[in-house]
């Protein structure tokens, strides 16, 4: 058995992890962020497990290291809160959940688009004040449309498949094309052909250094007047304030975001009685064809135990001094 200090945490997926480990190994949940100032709560655990917004710079690694820890567990796929060079100098193993359920976000990325497309949450609002009005709700057929896909891997991929279903015509970027994909008719095009043809740019990137603000100012001009625009990958990859410019001059038609660059000061908390600082996001939210969820997609029953499971199952593995086939490494 391991003691594991559990960061962030949260009810929804503590109740799944309590399920799948069945008291296998020793968890201890703490609700704060794993920052610098909150990582002597690791003292003495050998294990920490971490959150997507968790902050696991150099100087929180070392206070980690001082105090025990000997493994860093992402339950998330993205790893860019690491820094990694400094857990390899410090001798931290980290492992990362790669693949959970690709359906559970694909399928957000697509609910964001027909909710956005369709006014849902603008007419859901007018019928509960008995406003069964029409006006300022047309949308437009998905059928027929272009829909390009940036990134093709497991979500996108998904993503890319379910809107062949909906009649779409499918285009996407990535390095390495699916040739799954190819025998179902979706055609690989550049980066910049994606953008010039596509009525719906869909992210589906990891985010790092060459991704960072891959949709910048320069990259939506080249974008289609009135496109919508889908990220459900990672925040970093929208420039957010390019995006509001291009939503006041109306070059955007709509923006589904299920993360933003700077959420980890929001997103996961209850602020309905403090409002929040961040004015950028404040502004964003406050057009009528921007819908912003708060990191769900990864939020489906599914998901959340496949994420238990690959985590306990990166665990188990290293305890057994057994083969880390999900560690990252610098």
């Amino acid at each position: 058995m391991i003691r594991i200090a559990f960061f962030d945490t949260h009810a929804f997926e503590k109740e799944v992890f309590e399920r799948e480990n069945q008291a296998k190994q020793a968890i201890t949940y703490f609700e704060p962020r794993l920052t610098e100032s909150t990582a002597l709560l690791a003292s003495g655990f050998e294990c920490v497990c971490a959150f997507a917004n968790d902050k696991l710079d150099g100087a929180t690694l070392a206070l980690l290291a001082k105090g025990g820890t000997r493994l860093i567990a992402l339950r998330s796929a993205g790893y860019n809160h690491v820094d990694l060079a400094a857990a390899k100098r410090l001798g931290l193993k980290v492992v990362r959940v790669p693949a959970y359920s690709p359906h559970s976000v694909a399928e957000h990325a697509v609910c964001l688009l027909l909710a956005l497309n369709r006014k849902i949450f603008r007419a859901h609002d007018r019928v509960r004040e008995m406003n069964f009005s029409l006006e300022g709700l047309v949308g437009f057929d998905l059928f027929g449309k272009v829909v390009g896909v940036v990134g093709t891997g497991k979500i996108g991929a998904v993503f890319a498949r379910i809107l062949l279903g909906f009649g779409c015509k499918v285009i996407a970027y990535d390095k390495v094309p699916d040739p799954e994909l190819v025998k179902l008719g979706v055609v690989y095009k550049n980066f910049e052909g994606v953008l010039a043809e596509s009525d719906v740019v869909s992210l589906h990137v990891p985010l790092c250094p060459e991704t960072k603000h891959l949709i910048d100012a320069q990259s939506i001009v080249r974008m289609k007047t009135g496109a919508y625009l889908i990220n459900t990958g990672r925040g970093g990859l929208v420039d957010a304030s390019a995006v509001l410019k291009a939503l006041k001059s109306k070059k955007l038609g709509a923006v589904g975001l299920d993360v933003y660059e700077e959420e980890e000061s929001v997103f996961f908390k209850d602020l309905s009685d403090e409002g929040i600082e961040d004015d950028l996001l404040a502004r964003l939210i406050s057009f009528p064809n921007v819908l912003i969820t708060s990191h769900q997609g990864f939020l489906t029953h599914e998901a959340l135990t496949g994420i238990a499971q690959t985590t306990l199952g990166n665990i188990e593995a290293f305890m057994g001094n057994g083969v880390l086939v999900n560690e990252v490494v610098a």
